[in-house]
């Protein structure tokens, strides 16, 4: 990694500021990124919250002993504001996603954008008070686009998806394809299984109707990703947790055909030099399962049997507050099994995932899709089992099995958040899905070896000369440009890029 030398030293430092949602998948990257860009001589402010600022502060305190060891520095590389989380009716100390359960309910994820919204005041105070270069803010912080504009800071975008899954969405958010597309059936105009294809991409993208998000039963979400999505294009341009040689159609499609700017800066998980702090294990498992899934007992109980008919060695990570009552779900003769730990081994609420999927035993992941997750996996070189539940998570899947072919599907049908309910699919069918990714087949053996492909050019990308690496000073340069130019002052400045 460059160093904070390569700036220019007549001139002060970029000053960057961030502003990521509270949610695990949204703040982890974000400290990467600072930690990348402070690496490459910016100044770097995240403003937070009181929990999330702990959850962090980790990770920004590694970065900092990393920058300043050997230094005369007086500064941290990277900083923490904290401002107090917003009063809207949320427990004490709820102040992230992570905290939620079913037995909370829908209202608590609304009460978490309201949230959102009301960060605006201390945001304004800090932006007055600093005079940051440039913010980069989440996509669900809309309002950021107008009130960096009102204080002369260009806003970059940040959401933590693929640059396929942004133009997937912006396709889905600008033409509805759910709406035009007619019916398979004169009975069943709202049949589930109905392929609908998003129109303009550059490949065929279809998902079943049941994978999408219907506006006509989730008005509120489609209104919100909406308002965000208009703000995004006024913004000065988005930085991307991915790679050129990732995903190339779409950066250029993103680029060019619909006119934004992009900077694309990962896998920033790469950056991270704390892989074996963040804990170690001696485990020589083959098989690893995201913590991120949620399911419930039945969902359990199935998944158990899977990986007990799958015949491959496991380990699973099952999240806080899920399964904690092993009578409840797990099916004949496993506990038996996991007693014996020659097979399997369950870890409890958390487990260092980055460095288990480089465990050279390692052999297949199975993934909600998160974005995070995946680029993870495709960075270590390890094949998925691909398990989307909400979000862009179906957008992920496609892009994972049908683009990279770096993974097989489960045959997760039902967008549903993990408070809904999901279909339960059968332990035959998971461990089906475990034997051809896994299993000596034509099949298998061209995942794996796509995943490996993948993975190397994923750590080039990071290297000195490699596409993220040139992306960073990219951006960096036409950050440092507009300030010298005094071009930040101009509302004009910040849409997308001229024709």
């Amino acid at each position: 990694m460059a160093t904070r030398d390569e700036q220019p030293q007549q001139l002060q430092p970029l000053h960057i500021l961030f502003l990521p949602f509270f949610a695990p998948g949204h703040l982890i990257p974000v400290v990467d990124m600072a930690t990348i860009l402070s690496a490459r001589g910016a100044r770097c402010t995240i403003l937070n919250t009181p929990v999330n600022a702990d959850i962090i502060r980790p990770a920004v305190d590694r970065a900092n002993d990393s920058y300043c060891h050997g230094t005369d520095s007086p500064s941290p590389a990277v900083d923490i504001s904290v401002v107090p989380f917003p009063d809207v009716g949320l427990l004490p100390g709820m102040e992230n996603l992570i905290s939620l359960t079913p037995a909370h309910g829908a209202d608590y994820n609304f009460k978490f954008i309201q949230a959102a919204q009301l960060l605006r005041e201390p945001f304004d105070r800090f932006m007055a008070a600093n005079r940051p270069d440039a913010v980069v803010s989440d996509s669900f912080f809309s309002w950021s686009a107008d009130a960096g504009r009102e204080h002369g800071v260009p806003r970059v975008v940040f959401l933590g998806s693929s640059v396929f899954t942004r133009c997937c969405s912006e396709t889905m958010l600008r033409t509805n394809p759910l709406e035009t597309t007619t019916a398979t059936t004169d009975d069943d105009p709202d049949d589930d299984a109905q392929l609908v294809s998003l129109p303009g991409l550059p490949h065929r993208v279809q998902l079943r109707r049941s994978q999408m998000m219907d506006p006509r039963k989730r008005p509120a979400m489609w209104a919100f990703h909406k308002d965000n999505d208009a703000a995004d294009q006024r913004s000065f341009g988005e930085v991307f947790n991915s790679f050129h040689e990732l995903e190339p159609d779409y950066v250029e499609h993103f680029r060019t055909t619909l006119g934004r700017r992009a900077w694309l800066v990962g896998p920033v998980a790469l950056a991270s030099k704390d892989m074996a702090k963040r804990g170690s294990t001696n485990n020589t498992k083959a098989h690893v399962i995201d913590d991120c899934l949620r399911f419930s007992p039945a969902e359990l109980r199935e998944l158990a049997s899977g990986l007990d008919l799958s015949g491959k060695d496991f380990m699973w990570i099952i999240s806080s507050g899920t399964g904690t009552d092993g009578s409840e779900w797990m099916p004949e003769g496993f506990a038996e099994l996991m007693a014996r730990g020659d097979r399997g081994i369950i870890i409890r609420d958390w487990a260092p995932q980055t460095l288990i999927l480089n465990h050279p035993a390692m052999r297949g992941f199975m993934t909600h899709c998160g974005w995070n997750s995946a680029l993870e996996a495709v960075s270590a070189g390890v094949p998925m089992v691909t398990w989307p539940q909400y979000a862009d998570q179906f957008y992920n899947e496609k892009l994972i099995v049908d683009m990279l072919k770096v993974g097989v599907s489960i045959g997760a049908k039902d967008f549903a958040s993990p408070l809904e309910r999901h279909e339960v699919i059968g332990g035959e069918v998971i461990a089906g899905c475990i034997g051809r990714l896994m299993g000596s087949s034509e099949e298998g053996d061209a995942v794996r070896k796509k995943a490996k492909d993948l993975s190397v050019k994923a750590r080039s990308a990071m290297k000195k000369g490699g596409s993220s690496y040139d992306d960073v000073g990219r951006l960096m340069c036409e950050l440092m440009a507009r300030r010298s130019s005094g071009e930040v002052t101009r509302s004009a400045s910040f849409g997308p890029p001229a024709d």
